[in-house]
């Protein structure tokens, strides 16, 4: 797949919002104003939303609301007492055994539009696992359900923050079915309302009033459908480019997002873009991922450093400047093979280039900086009017070392084991796989294994840390016999 391209996002174009803000409230739901959004970006996409939060913050009623002015044929089950009958009805047997038919109820799920799975974490993992496919595909027990629109679920926190939360059988879902939810929402607690809503939500004269569509919103729904249907190729491009920005960001905090993630995380900011208009871009991707992450159905909160972090590298290399997309892209890029190209394709100025160098070595593992600097050292030094001094200074700062190995292997002797017997590890597995390799591959590894057991950098897998090498060396290759000709 060809690179998206890099777009201003300052001049994203943006649709008219679908709905005035505060439209929750015009259906009798207070509270929700700062999700309101993203709660209809998912009735346009149809995408399974996961509500989360402490008990008696109306999760329950959000969605009964939701299905109750939309008109949808609903069905709404408690995952902790259900049992799977009650879904499907009773089996019987029909053409001499060969089929299978349910006797349908009230209750089963074959007709229904809309369907909310509350207390979801109180689920028994069986029937978990035989909703996975409900709230993945649409089928239950292998078969369609073609009119079935919107999935929903709701949970508390599967672990408690202080010592005054507790849940008692609420448990972290199977990451596998948590991944499944497009958009997973915190609802706010009575700490987080406002005045105002406060006084509405303790309104008891609220209780049991239905919920009519003042606002047109089945309308709203069905103009964001086309809408999404139809979105431009430069704003699926842009949020891909946001996307892939923010899962690579995330690596280095060691929070991983699936690449079905990055994927529903794609397609929920072009639906938040489309039913937010006017909003600031910037708030609307924040928002979009913060709603987007699945981590806290297993129990684990993404820190907000980490998340601002993200979002603002992402948007930072799609908002700025050449040089600054073109910096911010190589600093992000956790591929050293991949990163030295970058650095040696494209860099917009020589200082540029220089930073980047500078701020690679500083911001990488040690272990991976004299990989790269192994590897760009006969490069830069035949493209210095390209790099300059100081980028030829910096990585022979680093390669120098390495390519003197001076100092001595120090290690911890095992005092029960003669000295003969007490090989370095690290030591021991790199000499193993130095006689494996080629001549000129068994040098250059042979230089970059000593100089880590003398600095006492971490070898954790020699020979990954040398197929890095080599493919770094490979990359740079092309470069090099470029510039030689």
């Amino acid at each position: 797949m060809s690179k998206p391209p890099i777009t201003q996002l300052d001049h994203f174009p943006q649709s008219p919002r679908l709905l005035p803000a505060g439209w929750l409230r015009a259906l009798g739901v207070y509270g929700y104003d700062a999700v309101e959004d993203v709660i209809l970006a998912s009735l346009v996409t149809g995408d399974p939303l996961l509500l989360i939060g402490k008990a008696g913050t109306g999760k329950t009623f959000l969605l009964n609301s939701l299905s109750e002015a939309l008109g949808l044929v609903h069905r709404h089950y408690n995952a902790s007492l259900i049992a799977f009958d009650d879904l499907v009805g009773f089996p019987f047997p029909v053409n001499d055994g060969a089929e299978i038919r349910y006797i349908e109820t009230p209750a089963t799920i074959w007709q229904a539009e809309s369907v909310l799975i509350d207390e979801l974490s109180r689920c028994k993992p069986e029937h978990q696992n035989r909703l996975f496919s409900l709230v993945h595909e649409r089928r239950i027990q292998g078969l369609d359900l073609p009119r079935l629109r919107y999935r929903w679920a709701a949970m508390n926190p599967c672990e408690a923050e202080n010592s005054d939360d507790f849940y008692e059988g609420s448990v972290a879902l199977d990451q596998a079915l948590a991944d499944r939810f497009a958009f997973v929402i915190e609802v706010p607690d009575w700490d987080g309302l406002e005045q105002t809503d406060r006084r509405r939500v303790a309104d008891a004269r609220g209780v049991d009033v239905p919920s009519i569509d003042q606002v047109g919103l089945v309308r709203a729904v069905e103009d964001g459908r086309r809408r999404f249907a139809t979105a431009s190729d430069e704003m699926h491009e842009t949020a891909l480019a946001y996307t892939s920005v923010v899962a690579t960001q995330f690596l280095q905090p060691g929070v991983r997002l699936s690449p079905r993630r990055v994927r529903m995380l794609s397609r929920n900011l072009v639906a938040l873009t489309l039913v937010s208009g006017g909003q600031p871009q910037r708030d609307v991707f924040r928002i979009g991922l913060t709603s987007s992450l699945p981590q806290l159905a297993w129990g684990v909160r993404v820190a907000d450093p980490v998340i601002r972090g993200a979002h603002a590298a992402a948007w930072d290399l799609l908002t700025q400047g050449p040089h600054v997309r073109w910096l911010n892209q190589v600093l992000l890029e956790p591929d050293i093979p991949t990163r030295c190209k970058l650095l040696l394709n494209g860099a917009p100025s020589r200082d540029t280039a220089t930073l980047a160098i500078r701020q690679s070595l500083v911001q990488l593992p040690k272990t991976d900086a004299a990989v790269l600097a192994l590897a760009l050292l006969p490069v830069v030094k035949t493209q210095i009017d390209i790099f300059g001094e100081e980028s030829m200074a910096a990585i022979m700062e680093v390669a120098g070392p390495i390519l003197e190995i001076q100092g001595e292997a120090k290690w911890r002797l095992r005092h029960d084991l003669a000295p003969e017997d007490n090989p370095h590890p690290s030591l021991n597995e790199c000499a193993m796989l130095l006689e494996s390799l080629p001549p000129r591959r068994r040098e250059r590894a042979r230089q970059l294994f000593y100089h880590c057991i003398v600095r006492e950098y971490p070898v954790a897998d020699p020979a990954v840390l040398e197929d890095k090498l080599d493919r770094a060396m490979r990359a740079v290759a092309p470069f090099s016999q470029r510039r030689q000709a």
